[in-house]
């Protein structure tokens, strides 16, 4: 009898918390595309070291309208200790973006596009706040997952140093209102 009354108690608690969590704030779905890459389709040798390392153009839709900046990371899931590995930082990226052009600066000091003002690469895990495209050991394939948010809030002004993947998912946390990726594949043979 003690047990039934314990599982009635749970469920009660179930009960109560439930409204809770349904009514926690969920991401809209945003659709994210490139010109270049497929979902599930190698990343192009042009966007990788093989190739000339430009960074791949990004596009998106169904940014929710209460955005106020975008966030893209490209992180590698199957390398890093931990994991992911991070390939590319890039936040306070205008709401009103619709996506980012092939091969940004990877010189710090030139000039976004017009339509990215303000925006900021953040730094990789290769220490260094560029676009750094797929180069894994010989034999497995890896997924790099090229993930946008839209965020309901504009992040600080950054410091002398840009923010990295931790430090920028830390500014992130309870202002996410909009989430997509595109996940490619690279195996170098």
């Amino acid at each position: 009898m003690q047990v039934f009354a314990w599982m009635a108690r749970c469920a009660g608690v179930v009960a109560v918390l439930s409204p809770l969590v349904a009514s926690a704030q969920t991401p809209a779905a945003i659709k994210v595309t490139s010109a270049t890459m497929t979902d599930g389709a190698p990343v192009p040798r042009q966007h990788t070291p093989d190739g000339r390392n430009d960074s791949p153009p990004l596009a998106w839709t169904g940014v929710p309208a209460s955005a106020k900046e975008l966030a893209i990371v490209c992180e590698d899931p199957d390398a890093g200790n931990p994991p992911p590995f991070v390939h590319w930082v890039i936040y306070k990226v205008p709401a009103t973006a619709r996506g980012l052009p092939e091969a940004l600066p990877i010189d710090p000091a030139a000039a976004m596009p017009s339509d990215l003002a303000g925006a900021v690469q953040g730094v990789n895990g290769f220490r260094r706040a560029i676009y750094r495209g797929p180069a894994p050991p010989p034999g497995k394939v890896h997924h790099y997952h090229f993930v946008v948010y839209a965020l309901d809030t504009t992040l600080a002004k950054p410091v002398a140093v840009p923010m990295g993947r931790a430090e920028l998912l830390d500014a992130m946390k309870g202002h996410i209102v909009g989430q997509g990726e595109l996940v490619a594949t690279y195996e170098r043979k």
